[in-house]
């Protein structure tokens, strides 16, 4: 019998949870670079470290991988990785952690009006309203009174909203054009294209000198690290897993997900939670299961 297996519901929402605990915890981890770093040059280290822990699973498959997928594994490793993880780090020089994470569950809206619009992929009335119930929790949480939105904070905001439409991009992809590819193969081989480049010109910035003579560039360092072993390399694999087991949309849910673990560090970090924001929540879990329920 197969302990992990996501071919069942159960398996399904447990993926589902512990990827956005993961990624809800991502955008504080970018914070705490970014306390060191440029946002140019966590987004780098992020992709790089990302790169050098999926290489065995690289080299390994290299000869068996048909090269009739690699334009679209091209495509993933740039919109579901390497520009997202610029955009991001961006936004966060003028926006908090926590709003960035909540701005991230634009992804589901994105992921079915690319997949109709773009992709030409069919669903139905009700998963709509679930995209948007989900969607009006979201602007609920961002609403809320205890987020306090500049025009410099929507500006850096929509650098966000640039990596959601990426994500749903790469979520479209994955699950048109690479369904036939193993998940391990799709998740590593994405790096292929972009983790050579940017190792390269991880060089040419203030990387190296930041390192040596900041105090706290360790620290740094180790919350980086977290940010792409955890956060990206093996994240990707379980997220690409869900993709090909359930759908993009129910997969680009987990987006949903990920303000409620903001709110978690919010208060292991002191800040107030209001209830509002855990109305919001609700109706966002609320939005996640009729996506899930009418299939």
């Amino acid at each position: 019998m197969q302990f992990f297996d996501l071919s069942k519901a159960f398996w399904q929402w447990i993926t589902l949870l512990f990827l956005a605990f993961i990624w809800g915890s991502s955008f504080i981890l970018m914070k705490r670079g970014l306390s060191v770093y440029s946002h140019n040059e966590v987004a780098t280290l992020r992709m790089v470290i990302s790169f050098i822990c999926l290489s065995p699973i690289i080299i390994a498959n290299l000869k068996k991988v048909d090269k009739k997928y690699y334009k679209y594994l091209f495509a993933v490793g740039m919109f579901g990785n390497g520009i997202p993880a610029f955009l991001f780090t961006k936004a966060e020089t003028g926006i908090s952690s926590s709003l960035a994470g909540m701005l991230n569950s634009l992804v589901p809206l994105f992921t079915i009006l690319l997949g109709i619009f773009i992709f030409k992929i069919t669903t139905n009335k009700l998963k709509f309203i679930g995209v948007f119930i989900g969607l009006i929790g979201a602007i609920t949480l961002l609403s809320s009174k205890g987020l306090n939105i500049k025009n410099t904070e929507i500006t850096y905001g929509f650098y966000v909203v640039l990596a959601t439409i990426c994500y749903a991009t790469s979520v479209n992809m994955i699950k048109k054009y690479l369904q036939d590819v193993n998940a391990l193969v799709v998740s590593s081989f994405a790096f292929l294209f972009i983790g050579p480049p940017l190792t390269i010109y991880l060089f040419f910035t203030d990387f190296i000198p930041t390192t040596l003579t900041n105090p706290e560039a360790g620290n740094a360092l180790f919350y980086i690290g977290l940010l792409s072993i955890f956060g990206t390399a093996i994240s990707l694999i379980l997220f690409n897993l869900l993709v090909k087991h359930t759908t993009a949309l129910f997969a680009s849910t987990v987006t949903y997900l990920i303000p409620i673990f903001a709110i978690f560090w919010g208060i292991i970090d002191g800040e107030v939670v209001h209830f509002i924001q855990i109305l919001g929540v609700i109706v966002i879990l609320l939005g996640i299961f009729f996506i899930n329920r009418f299939k």
